[in-house]
């Protein structure tokens, strides 16, 4: 499993070194629920610090910095050409604005400092280590932090399976149990998209104590 990451990291590079360009103007079809749940953190918190995992071309990130004016943002993806774009779409809040290339294979720093951190139709692309990801989150959120995510989550429908792993998702419905385990739930659902197509969810959660 260990040589299987870093393959995994350059397939999802060449893949974003492409998409990049058309990211915004076709993606809008299939990533449900990002702006709901935003509104949905604000309802819990006033966050000072965010970070968003896999951040993109910034849009979501944009939306977080007019949502909440006074946080410091921090964006990671593991695409230049990606965050080549979140630069251009984020120059207007770039004095509270960090961004960071590298992939979220640990913790970013020795002491947890985030309030909130997000992660938009992420994990399911992340294949294998979805799991270490979410370990990570939980070591960098402050005691009174929140997981915030919204991703796909299964479809019934295998050739739908099929052409989304192409694309580099899986959509087996194993991400909300296991955050449903690291994490107190406080809010949580599972929508259908196109009739039932697929379906994604919606999760919110602090730090289980230990």
């Amino acid at each position: 499993m260990t040589g299987s990451v870093p393959a995994a990291k350059r397939a999802l590079e060449r893949y974003y070194r492409f998409h990049a360009r058309i990211y915004d103007a076709t993606r809008w079809s299939f990533l449900f629920g990002r702006t709901d749940l935003v509104e949905r953190v604000a309802t819990w918190r006033s966050p000072a610090n965010i970070l968003e995992i896999g951040c993109g071309t910034g849009r979501n990130l944009a939306r977080l910095a007019r949502r909440f004016p006074r946080a410091h943002l921090t964006g990671l993806d593991l695409s230049a050409d990606m965050l080549a774009r979140a630069r251009r779409c984020l120059e207007p809040h770039g004095d509270r604005l960090t961004l960071l290339r590298q992939a979220y294979a640990q913790p970013l720093g020795g002491e947890p400092r985030f309030d909130v951190i997000v992660l938009s139709y992420c994990l399911s692309m992340i294949n294998p280590g979805w799991e270490q990801v979410i370990a990570s989150v939980r070591q960098d959120l402050r005691p009174n932090g929140l997981i915030a995510v919204v991703d796909f989550h299964d479809s019934a429908w295998p050739a739908f399976r099929r052409w989304m792993a192409v694309n580099h998702v899986r959509m087996e419905g194993r991400l909300l149990p296991e955050l449903q385990i690291r994490f107190q739930p406080l809010d949580r659902a599972i929508s259908r998209a196109y009739g039932g197509l697929w379906r994604y969810f919606r999760f919110i959660g602090a730090p289980v104590l230990s």
